[in-house]
């Protein structure tokens, strides 16, 4: 993952995380990075310091930007862009309905979906808990099983 400082071209600055610089190139050509403040798509990467991680795991601060003359609007920085609050509040959404709508088996879970999957119990709608390769057992066993969405705010 790779954070840029953004700006647009009404001068409103913000962060936002892409996944690689190609990336953010190919949602930058297809006007897919937006400004939060204005929704402009005029987006270009602002000039920014990197931080360097030493060997025993302490950040070094980076260099202080050399003094500047070009008078610029005051940074507008929100954590997260539009597009991504609304994701969010759709994958919360989704998590909310399967967990009102379905039955939690907890630890049962890959026993519960094996034995619906082949015929042994009655198919209904469940969540539980699985190690990863209980779950990559169970999809190569051709048993349709999706995590439940962990929101950041889960982790609190």
């Amino acid at each position: 993952m790779i954070r840029y400082s953004l700006r647009c071209d009404r001068g409103h600055a913000f962060e936002s995380w892409f996944q690689s610089s190609s990336t953010y190139e190919q949602q930058e050509k297809r006007k897919l990075v937006n400004c939060p403040t204005c929704g402009s798509d005029k987006v270009e990467r602002a000039i920014m310091a990197p931080q360097i991680v030493s060997k025993k795991g302490h950040e070094i601060p980076a260099p202080a930007p050399a003094a500047s003359t070009e008078v610029t609007a005051p940074a507008s920085t929100p954590l997260l862009m539009a597009q991504e609050r609304e994701l969010r509040a759709k994958l919360k959404e989704l998590r909310d309905h399967i967990v009102k709508n379905a039955d939690n088996v907890g630890e049962r879970f890959p026993n519960e979906a094996r034995k619906m999957h082949y015929g042994d119990i009655e198919h209904r709608p469940i969540y539980g808990e699985a190690s990863p390769d209980e779950a990559r057992a169970l999809i190569e066993e051709g048993v349709e099983v999706s995590p439940l969405p962990v929101l950041p705010e889960d982790r609190n």
